[in-house]
């Protein structure tokens, strides 16, 4: 069987696997006991948040280690936001009480954003994205106020793949002194995650997608930057996340994200090539096929499609039954019956949003214990379509 749904998770490493077992068995202690299996295990610790930090161009005492990038999202919007907020409170010169995101993000994002419109009456402006799925910088401009408490995007989008001019959103938020946050969780492994390369001023990770595994995560923030913490307790992470740190998922997810930091250019590239040549083989063998997304500015592993006239789930049975695994988009999303979001978004009618697949390649893609052939992985796309064509 073929695994081809890389965006919602990705095989442990041997290498994280290693580097976590001796934290799961001898080397057991808490990093917040005074002992020497305590003292232990805080060393280990922290040089895993060192590790982290590098990759991310922050501070070791930026980087706060969470459940994945769901809780990532969630303490970087929520926490950055109130924590603006007690710092300008209402009626102060700034009164920080809105937010700036697109309608294209993760769950994550989208929810903590409406929470704080429902629950701490934030107002929230969506910034309108093109038919790929990028936002305009002016756009950003506009939209900012001086009670502005946070901007927070995507850096590139976990359905179709379309990668944001970060640097230059970021400039503008950082005119205006805006916090400015952004979710990496799928751009990990695959584009320059440094916080100072990008300018921004916070950035979420997930393990799972770089080969560590489910329930790792982080969030780097910069120090100047409030942040109220949403898991209340005994004050771990510097306050800012509270509950015993998992060290084995620190140093699992400290060693995969190093080896996808070391191995991205070369895989990045390579990849790259093999998505262009199984895009280009599928849009000449499946008429209906749409590509979606920006057919230039897009994660090396991602190929998204719509087939007009299918049914989306319906080539994705025909798929699997020839073989190979996929997706219809986000995992975070799947059994729901409302067509894609982000589809949505990008002005994909919803009919024709509903006949998505999408495509996500490992690092190991075009080398030999990888996929080799992307056209005649593509004529296998077409053979699961036109099989689905004929039965409907």
């Amino acid at each position: 069987m073929l695994y081809l749904d890389n965006a919602a998770t990705t095989p442990v490493r041997r290498e994280a696997l290693e580097a976590m077992i001796p934290y799961l068995t001898t080397e057991f202690g808490n990093p917040s006991s005074h002992h020497t299996f305590g003292e232990r295990a805080a060393a280990v610790l922290a040089d895993a948040r060192a590790a982290v930090a590098r990759i991310l161009g922050m501070r070791p005492s930026d980087v706060v280690f969470t459940s994945g990038g769901t809780e990532a999202n969630n303490l970087a919007v929520k926490g950055i936001a109130i924590g603006a907020r007690l710092a300008h409170p209402a009626g102060s010169a700034r009164d920080a009480h809105h937010i700036i995101t697109t309608p294209v993000e993760h769950e994550s994002i989208l929810a903590s954003v409406d929470y704080l419109r429902r629950v701490h009456d934030f107002a929230v402006t969506e910034l309108p994205v093109d038919a790929v799925g990028r936002v305009d910088p002016g756009d950003l401009e506009t939209a900012l106020r001086d009670e502005t408490a946070l901007v927070t995007l995507g850096y590139a989008n976990n359905e179709i793949g379309t990668i944001q001019d970060v640097p230059a959103l970021a400039a503008i938020a950082r005119a205006r002194r805006v916090p400015i946050h952004v979710d990496a969780v799928q751009a990990a492994g695959w584009l320059d995650l440094s916080a100072a390369t990008l300018g921004v001023d916070a950035i979420s990770i997930a393990g799972h997608k770089v080969g560590a595994p489910p329930g790792t995560g982080a969030l780097a923030v910069r120090g100047r930057v409030p942040l109220e913490p949403v898991l209340h307790g005994g004050g771990q992470e510097r306050g800012r996340r509270s509950g015993t740190e998992s060290v084995a998922g620190a140093v699992a997810l400290a060693t995969a994200l190093t080896l996808a930091e070391a191995e991205r250019a070369e895989a990045s590239a390579r990849v790259a090539g093999f998505r262009d040549a199984f895009i280009a083989r599928v849009l000449d063998a499946v008429p209906a096929a749409r590509l979606t997304g920006d057919p230039v500015h897009r994660l090396p592993g991602t190929a998204s499609f719509t087939f007009a006239g299918t049914s989306g789930e319906a080539v994705l049975l025909e798929l699997e039954r020839r073989g190979i695994v996929s997706s219809s988009g986000s995992a975070c999303a799947a059994g729901s019956d409302e067509p894609s979001h982000v589809l949505v978004a990008i002005g994909v009618a919803g009919e024709v949003a509903q006949t998505s697949v999408r495509f996500t390649f490992s690092a190991r893609v075009g080398t030999m214990d990888g996929v080799a052939d992307a056209r005649m992985l593509g004529d296998t796309v077409a053979a699961s379509v036109a099989a689905v064509q004929s039965a409907a």
